[in-house]
């Protein structure tokens, strides 16, 4: 493969559209929604802790319905034998990829010497991915950022990407963004550092032997599919999440098929929807993941009224999502 293009490989192809690991968000529920959403989209679980992978609750920390896959499990760490033995329980729990994190630029995860304070530690992420690679069976991949704080040097990007993929790593997402451990929260450190979307097309370039996906400030389908042409896959997080019909487009434009109304998805989701009722989850833990379905369109605004007043009272059920779906219906209603 060295030398080599990945971007038209059958394989790469489930790496092309992704959708990011966002904490309190991509749980299993939301995973579920997307995949109906994307049927060819490469779905990523919340951040979980090695620590907690091994010491907790596996039944809720890993909870995964079978139809998510391909679903992939994202850890923090920067112990190498923790990492693996959490990515072994991964695999073994049915994830089809253990991914890294190199790039979370919370406090939490700066005490815990894991996330984005890692790539200043190239060698350390080496380390936890020779040894996830060895306890698992299922490929290991890392996300990371261009740099921490005031990194500006190619060069020391390049090297960290060149040392990791040295212990075995061929698939790396980049966040084309620094990570600014000092003065930004981690909201502003989604939306404040300039992007360098630049620096994951180089990448891809002089390294055409790697599968590099590319993160951050993709907000249309256009500009998704631009991004094509320099990398092999895409991957989206907070217009996916805000704008979940972003998804099915990507998903149609670029692995065929009819697009479906936003109504038509929805109801699809109602047999997972009733089984998870029927099991004791509340209703709204399922609909907070749908709100944005009609973001744009008529009647928008309304639907996430009702969706958001009703599903945390006790009994909500499905009718009160066909409540909320005739909102759409009605002509008059404003698009939000």
């Amino acid at each position: 493969m060295a030398g080599q293009c990945m971007s038209d490989s059958p394989t790469n192809q489930a790496f092309r559209l992704s959708v990011a690991p966002m904490m309190d968000w991509t749980d299993t529920h939301c995973r579920v929604f997307h995949r109906l959403l994307a049927p060819h989209a490469r779905l990523y679980s919340e951040m979980v802790h090695a620590n907690a992978v091994i010491h907790g609750d596996r039944s809720k920390l890993l909870a995964m319905d079978p139809v998510e896959h391909p679903v992939a499990l994202q850890l923090g760490g920067s112990a190498p034998a923790l990492l693996a033995q959490a990515a072994r329980i991964g695999a073994e729990h049915g994830f089809d990829e253990v991914n890294l994190n190199c790039g979370c630029p919370s406090d939490r995860v700066q005490a815990g010497r894991f996330g984005a304070c890692l790539m200043r530690e190239p060698a350390l992420v080496a380390d936890c991915v020779a040894a996830m690679i060895a306890a698992c069976p299922v490929p290991v991949t890392v996300k990371c950022r261009l740099g921490v704080d005031e990194d500006s040097e190619w060069e020391r990007f390049a090297g960290f990407i060149d040392t990791v993929a040295a212990a075995g790593c061929d698939t790396f997402v980049v966040h084309a963004r620094n990570a600014w451990l000092k003065g930004l929260s981690p909201k502003e450190n989604r939306d404040v550092p300039p992007l360098r979307h630049d620096w994951a097309w180089r990448l891809k370039r002089e390294r055409p032997h790697l599968r590099v996906m590319l993160n951050g400030g993709i907000a249309d389908a256009d500009a998704a599919t631009a991004h094509l042409a320099h990398v092999d896959g895409v991957m989206l997080g907070r217009a996916a999440y805000h704008d979940p019909y972003l998804l099915h487009v990507l998903d149609v434009r670029w692995r065929g098929g009819q697009l479906r109304d936003r109504a038509g998805l929805l109801r699809a989701m109602r047999p997972y929807v009733e089984a998870q009722l029927a099991r004791g989850i509340a209703l709204k833990h399922m609909t907070r993941h749908v709100l944005g379905l009609f973001q744009g369109q008529p009647g928008g605004r309304a639907f996430r009224r009702v969706l958001s007043e009703g599903a945390h009272r006790p009994g909500a059920g499905w009718a009160l999502v066909e409540q909320a779906l005739a909102e759409t219906r009605r002509p008059w209603r404003d698009a939000a």
